[in-house]
Parts: C-alpha cells; sequence; structure tokens
C-alpha cells in the first residue's frame, strides 16, 4: 500500500505516530469517522489521517512535565 502524506504533518514519521495512536482508539472501542468497508483499525486510522479528520498537536516540554506530574499522583496508572 502506498500512503500520500498530507502536507499537515512534518514527517512521515508523525503522520505514523498519529494513525498508531488513532488506531488504538479504534480498538479500545471508538467509533470510526468514515465508512470504510475494510474492518481493520490500522487502515481506516491512515485513511483518517488522510483525509485530515484526526486532530494533534505537539506538546512543548512543559506541557508533557505537567502530564507526567499528573499521572505520578494516580493509583490506577
Amino acid at each position: 500500500m502506498i500512503i500520500d502524506i498530507p502536507d499537515e504533518y512534518d514527517s512521515k514519521f508523525r503522520f505514523i505516530l498519529v494513525a498508531a495512536e488513532r488506531a488504538k482508539q479504534l480498538q479500545n472501542g471508538y467509533p470510526p469517522m468514515i465508512d470504510e468497508k475494510s474492518p481493520k483499525p490500522a487502515y481506516i486510522a491512515i485513511r483518517e489521517a488522510q483525509q485530515g479528520l484526526i486532530t494533534w498537536e505537539i506538546l512543548e516540554e512543559a506541557d508533557e512535565d505537567a502530564l507526567e506530574a499528573e499521572y505520578d499522583g494516580r493509583e490506577d496508572y
């Protein structure tokens, strides 16, 4: 399968990371945002990412530290 990476992604690696996270969501029961014949979550996630349906952002280091601190205090983590 040849994948066209949209210009909004700064690298192929970021595109794959975004699609992989979305595939995990689909596997955990989140509904797909597109009608697709394939039942495979990875394929659906790639198509959603290509169509620009997945929002994402790059966290600054301070944001990452705050998220880690939040998880450090959780017992269910």
